[in-house]
Protein backbone atom coordinates (compact mmCIF):
# COMPACT_ATOMS: atom_id res chain seq x y z
CA UNK A 1 0.00 0.00 0.00
CA UNK A 2 1.51 3.33 -1.05
CA UNK A 3 1.66 6.28 1.32
CA UNK A 4 0.34 9.65 0.17
CA UNK A 5 1.28 12.88 2.00
CA UNK A 6 -1.42 15.55 1.83
CA UNK A 7 -0.68 19.15 2.83
CA UNK A 8 -2.73 22.24 3.50
CA UNK A 9 -0.80 25.39 2.50
CA UNK A 10 -1.64 28.46 4.59
CA UNK A 11 -0.48 27.84 8.15
CA UNK A 12 1.03 24.45 7.23
CA UNK A 13 3.56 24.85 4.40
CA UNK A 14 3.77 28.58 5.14
CA UNK A 15 3.02 30.80 8.08
CA UNK A 16 -0.41 32.40 7.80
CA UNK A 17 -0.70 34.46 4.59
CA UNK A 18 3.11 34.48 4.16
CA UNK A 19 5.27 33.16 1.30
CA UNK A 20 7.13 29.91 1.85
CA UNK A 21 10.50 30.02 3.57
CA UNK A 22 13.22 29.49 0.88
CA UNK A 23 15.05 26.82 2.87
CA UNK A 24 11.83 24.92 3.56
CA UNK A 25 10.97 25.17 -0.15
CA UNK A 26 14.27 23.43 -0.98
CA UNK A 27 13.49 20.76 1.60
CA UNK A 28 10.02 20.18 0.17
CA UNK A 29 11.29 19.92 -3.41
CA UNK A 30 13.65 17.17 -2.25
CA UNK A 31 10.96 15.49 -0.12
CA UNK A 32 8.54 15.40 -3.07
CA UNK A 33 11.18 13.66 -5.20
CA UNK A 34 11.11 10.75 -2.75
CA UNK A 35 7.47 10.72 -1.61
CA UNK A 36 4.02 10.98 -3.17
CA UNK A 37 2.81 14.47 -2.16
CA UNK A 38 -0.48 16.30 -2.72
CA UNK A 39 -1.75 19.79 -1.89
CA UNK A 40 -5.23 20.21 -0.40
CA UNK A 41 -5.90 23.90 0.20
CA UNK A 42 -8.91 26.12 0.69
CA UNK A 43 -7.20 28.87 -1.29
CA UNK A 44 -7.66 29.44 -5.01
CA UNK A 45 -4.85 28.82 -7.50
CA UNK A 46 -3.55 32.42 -7.71
CA UNK A 47 -3.17 32.58 -3.91
CA UNK A 48 -1.45 29.18 -3.82
CA UNK A 49 1.03 30.27 -6.48
CA UNK A 50 1.62 33.52 -4.61
CA UNK A 51 2.51 31.66 -1.41
CA UNK A 52 4.54 28.66 -2.59
CA UNK A 53 5.42 29.52 -6.20
CA UNK A 54 4.81 27.88 -9.57
CA UNK A 55 7.73 25.41 -9.42
CA UNK A 56 6.84 23.89 -6.07
CA UNK A 57 3.11 23.90 -6.80
CA UNK A 58 3.53 22.00 -10.06
CA UNK A 59 5.98 19.53 -8.50
CA UNK A 60 3.23 18.04 -6.32
CA UNK A 61 1.55 15.06 -8.01
CA UNK A 62 -1.85 16.75 -7.69
CA UNK A 63 -3.05 20.10 -6.37
CA UNK A 64 -6.57 20.50 -5.02
CA UNK A 65 -7.50 24.16 -4.69
CA UNK A 66 -10.72 25.58 -3.18
CA UNK A 67 -11.16 22.66 -0.73
CA UNK A 68 -10.89 20.07 -3.52
CA UNK A 69 -13.30 21.78 -5.92
CA UNK A 70 -10.62 22.80 -8.44
CA UNK A 71 -7.98 20.18 -9.25
CA UNK A 72 -4.76 20.41 -11.27
CA UNK A 73 -2.07 17.98 -12.35
CA UNK A 74 0.94 20.11 -13.12
CA UNK A 75 -0.31 23.17 -14.99
CA UNK A 76 -3.34 21.37 -16.43
CA UNK A 77 -6.80 21.83 -14.95
CA UNK A 78 -8.53 18.47 -14.45
CA UNK A 79 -11.88 19.38 -12.91
CA UNK A 80 -13.83 22.22 -11.35
CA UNK A 81 -17.06 22.65 -9.39
CA UNK A 82 -19.39 25.39 -10.72
CA UNK A 83 -21.33 26.03 -7.46
CA UNK A 84 -21.86 29.64 -6.38
CA UNK A 85 -23.49 31.36 -3.41
CA UNK A 86 -27.19 32.05 -3.94
CA UNK A 87 -28.52 35.59 -3.57
CA UNK A 88 -30.14 34.54 -0.29
CA UNK A 89 -26.87 33.14 1.07
CA UNK A 90 -24.92 36.21 -0.02
CA UNK A 91 -27.48 38.53 1.62
CA UNK A 92 -27.38 36.44 4.82
CA UNK A 93 -23.60 36.89 5.04
CA UNK A 94 -23.91 40.63 4.42
CA UNK A 95 -26.43 40.85 7.27
CA UNK A 96 -24.12 38.88 9.58
CA UNK A 97 -21.27 41.22 8.71
CA UNK A 98 -23.40 44.28 9.54
CA UNK A 99 -24.39 42.76 12.90
CA UNK A 100 -20.85 41.86 13.93
CA UNK A 101 -19.49 44.48 16.32
CA UNK A 102 -16.00 44.73 14.90
CA UNK A 103 -14.90 48.28 14.17
CA UNK A 104 -12.31 48.03 11.38
CA UNK A 105 -13.78 46.35 8.31
CA UNK A 106 -11.45 46.74 5.36
CA UNK A 107 -13.50 45.48 2.40
CA UNK A 108 -13.64 42.35 0.22
CA UNK A 109 -15.54 40.42 2.88
CA UNK A 110 -17.30 37.86 0.64
CA UNK A 111 -15.21 36.22 -2.07
CA UNK A 112 -16.65 33.73 -4.53
CA UNK A 113 -14.10 31.08 -5.50
CA UNK A 114 -14.36 28.03 -7.73
CA UNK A 115 -16.90 25.76 -6.05
CA UNK A 116 -16.52 27.58 -2.71
CA UNK A 117 -16.84 31.00 -1.09
CA UNK A 118 -14.79 32.75 1.59
CA UNK A 119 -16.17 35.08 4.26
CA UNK A 120 -14.00 37.43 6.32
CA UNK A 121 -15.21 39.84 9.00
CA UNK A 122 -12.09 42.00 8.92
CA UNK A 123 -11.97 41.73 5.12
CA UNK A 124 -9.36 40.32 2.79
CA UNK A 125 -8.06 43.84 2.14
CA UNK A 126 -6.65 43.97 5.69
CA UNK A 127 -2.92 44.56 6.04
CA UNK A 128 -0.73 42.58 8.47
CA UNK A 129 -1.41 44.88 11.43
CA UNK A 130 -5.16 44.88 10.79
CA UNK A 131 -5.17 41.08 10.54
CA UNK A 132 -3.23 40.78 13.79
CA UNK A 133 -5.67 43.11 15.55
CA UNK A 134 -8.58 41.04 14.29
CA UNK A 135 -6.99 37.75 15.38
CA UNK A 136 -6.56 39.14 18.90
CA UNK A 137 -10.17 40.38 18.93
CA UNK A 138 -11.45 37.05 17.58
CA UNK A 139 -9.77 35.10 20.39
CA UNK A 140 -12.11 36.80 22.86
CA UNK A 141 -15.25 37.19 20.74
CA UNK A 142 -15.42 34.00 18.59
CA UNK A 143 -17.37 35.85 15.91
CA UNK A 144 -16.51 33.34 13.19
CA UNK A 145 -18.02 30.50 15.23
CA UNK A 146 -21.17 32.58 15.76
CA UNK A 147 -21.53 33.35 12.04
CA UNK A 148 -20.82 29.73 11.04
CA UNK A 149 -23.41 28.43 13.50
CA UNK A 150 -26.05 30.89 12.27
CA UNK A 151 -25.28 30.12 8.61
CA UNK A 152 -25.39 26.35 9.13
CA UNK A 153 -28.70 26.60 10.98
CA UNK A 154 -30.18 28.67 8.15
CA UNK A 155 -28.97 26.55 5.21
CA UNK A 156 -28.96 22.75 5.34
CA UNK A 157 -27.35 22.11 1.94
CA UNK A 158 -24.30 24.36 2.41
CA UNK A 159 -21.64 24.38 5.15
CA UNK A 160 -19.55 27.18 6.70
CA UNK A 161 -16.31 26.20 8.44
CA UNK A 162 -13.50 28.11 10.16
CA UNK A 163 -10.55 28.64 7.80
CA UNK A 164 -7.12 30.10 8.45
CA UNK A 165 -6.88 32.82 11.08
CA UNK A 166 -9.57 35.25 9.96
CA UNK A 167 -12.19 33.68 7.69
CA UNK A 168 -14.79 31.02 6.93
CA UNK A 169 -14.87 28.66 3.95
CA UNK A 170 -18.34 27.92 2.56
CA UNK A 171 -19.27 25.10 0.16
CA UNK A 172 -22.04 22.59 -0.62
CA UNK A 173 -22.39 19.64 1.75
CA UNK A 174 -19.81 16.99 0.84
CA UNK A 175 -17.68 19.39 -1.20
CA UNK A 176 -15.11 20.05 1.51
CA UNK A 177 -11.51 18.86 1.74
CA UNK A 178 -12.66 15.38 2.76
CA UNK A 179 -13.83 14.74 -0.82
CA UNK A 180 -10.17 14.58 -1.90
CA UNK A 181 -9.65 11.35 0.05
CA UNK A 182 -12.13 9.59 -2.27
CA UNK A 183 -9.32 9.61 -4.83
CA UNK A 184 -6.98 7.73 -2.46
CA UNK A 185 -9.10 4.99 -0.89
CA UNK A 186 -6.49 2.33 -1.66
CA UNK A 187 -3.59 4.29 -0.12
CA UNK A 188 -2.26 5.06 3.33
CA UNK A 189 -2.79 8.79 3.70
CA UNK A 190 -1.12 11.26 6.06
CA UNK A 191 -2.65 14.73 6.24
CA UNK A 192 -1.08 17.95 7.59
CA UNK A 193 -3.34 20.91 8.38
CA UNK A 194 -3.80 23.75 10.85
CA UNK A 195 -7.59 23.46 11.26
CA UNK A 196 -8.12 19.74 11.92
CA UNK A 197 -10.41 20.35 14.91
CA UNK A 198 -14.23 19.95 14.64
CA UNK A 199 -15.60 22.97 12.79
CA UNK A 200 -12.28 23.63 11.04
CA UNK A 201 -11.93 23.38 7.28
CA UNK A 202 -9.26 20.63 7.58
CA UNK A 203 -11.38 18.42 9.86
CA UNK A 204 -13.03 16.27 7.19
CA UNK A 205 -9.73 15.57 5.41
CA UNK A 206 -8.05 14.73 8.72
CA UNK A 207 -10.83 12.34 9.70
CA UNK A 208 -10.85 10.65 6.29
CA UNK A 209 -7.06 10.14 6.33
CA UNK A 210 -5.22 7.17 7.80
CA UNK A 211 -3.33 9.57 10.04
CA UNK A 212 -3.16 13.35 10.46
CA UNK A 213 -1.02 16.01 12.11
CA UNK A 214 -2.62 19.13 13.62
CA UNK A 215 -0.23 22.01 12.87
CA UNK A 216 -0.34 24.79 15.46
CA UNK A 217 3.06 26.45 14.88
CA UNK A 218 3.21 26.95 11.13
CA UNK A 219 5.61 25.46 8.62
CA UNK A 220 8.41 24.95 11.17
CA UNK A 221 6.29 22.34 12.94
CA UNK A 222 5.51 20.61 9.62
CA UNK A 223 9.23 20.62 8.81
CA UNK A 224 10.11 19.14 12.21
CA UNK A 225 7.56 16.33 11.85
CA UNK A 226 8.69 15.43 8.33
CA UNK A 227 12.36 15.25 9.34
CA UNK A 228 11.66 13.31 12.52
CA UNK A 229 9.07 10.81 11.29
CA UNK A 230 9.24 10.44 7.52
CA UNK A 231 12.87 10.67 6.36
Amino acid sequence: MTTKFLFDVDGTLTDARKPIDPEFEKFMLDFICNHHCIIVTGSDRPKTLEQIGLTLTNTFSRVYHCSGNHMFIGAQEQRRNTWKLSEEQYKFLEDQLDRTKYSEKTGNHIEQRIGTANFSICGRNADWNQRAQYVEWEEHNHAREIVALAFNEQFDDVVAQIAGETSLDIFPVGCDKGQVLNDYKDSRTIFFGDNCFPGGNDHSAAQASTHFHQIDRGYKQTWEILKKKYI
